[in-house]
């Protein structure tokens, strides 16, 4: 049997108790810490492949958190890389169990696209949420009306059923903000997202009274980045980083395309998209000169 060494993969009981972030997060975790161990054992990608009857690109997804993973396939893998102690295995077996554990959002699949699933996740396990938002007051902050509107821009055929199930979901999502351990959301808009009138004056008109309420709560910060500025380094599109408590999660970078999305974790990448969100960060209104934008921009569309 093996005994704990100095550098061995440390117990997940953690995760499997708190598993903050649902099936989303313990792939990830779970496919770090067998990276951790098949480099330890100094097995090979296509070695590991052939032991669970895969291929190395089966191994890189696992390792990446992209797929979930059978315990059979654990199992062998663990033997593989030297693990016999029984309470680690086991660890490691529960923790490829929650992998298959549909998280709350499950049941918005209708509407929720594969490649969305991962940021709700994301957004779960998050300590700190950075968002910068060029076409639209980011999800997060958004009424129900508004949400509307934007559903039915990005989805014309959509059945009004649809368009309302995807309302729902992003309502949901927005729970994360006031529950318990709620992460901090720290939101740079464009000046462009609040002065669209998006689905009417009466709903941009409550779309900012939200914000400006959104803006008080004690982990919200909202900053505006006006017209003045020019062109800025985020003036390309939307950016999210996700940032975490958890060590074994690096921090990661969210690019949402028309039907796509990429998440960035390599260092050298997140560290360029920190760089930028900073820098937008000082050249944006303070979250008081927000605020001062907010109050006049509500009183324009009072008097529409």
């Amino acid at each position: 049997m093996v005994a704990a060494q100095p550098g061995r993969v440390p117990p997940l009981r953690r995760h499997i108790e708190h598993p903050r972030g649902g099936p989303t997060v313990l792939r990830i975790i779970l496919g770090t810490h067998l990276r951790r161990l098949r480099e330890a054992a100094g097995v090979t990608r296509e070695a590991a492949g052939d032991a669970i009857r895969g291929s190395h690109a089966k191994i890189s997804r696992l390792e990446l958190g992209r797929v979930g993973c059978k315990e059979r396939d654990v199992a062998d893998l663990l033997t593989l890389y030297r693990v016999t102690d029984e309470q680690e295995r086991a660890e490691f077996l529960a923790l490829a169990r929650g992998t298959s554990t549909p998280g709350w959002w499950h049941r918005y699949n209708d509407v929720l696209p594969t490649w969305f699933e991962t940021l709700i996740g994301l957004e779960e396990a998050a300590s700190v949420i950075r968002t910068y938002e060029v076409q639209f007051v980011p999800g997060l902050l958004q009424t129900p009306e508004y949400a509307y509107a934007v559903c039915r821009l990005g989805n014309p055929q959509a059945s009004r059923k649809e368009v309302d199930r995807r309302v729902e979901l992003r309502l949901q999502r927005q729970a994360l903000l006031t529950a318990p351990g709620a992460p901090r959301l720290w939101a740079v808009l464009d000046e462009a997202s609040l002065r669209r009138p998006l689905g009417g004056p009466d709903v941009m008109s409550g779309q900012l009274r939200h914000l400006l309420a959104m803006s008080q709560l004690p982990n919200v910060t909202v900053q505006v980045a006006p017209f003045h500025l020019g062109g800025h380094a985020a003036a390309g599109g939307p950016i999210t980083i996700l940032r975490f408590l958890e060590p074994d999660l690096p921090d990661i970078v969210y690019l949402e395309q028309l039907t796509s999305a990429l998440y960035l974790d390599k260092r050298d990448d997140v560290d360029h998209y920190l760089a930028v969100m900073d820098r937008l960060s000082a050249q944006a209104e303070s979250p008081r000169g927000t605020q001062a934008i907010l109050e006049e921009l509500i009183g324009g569309t009072e008097g529409d």
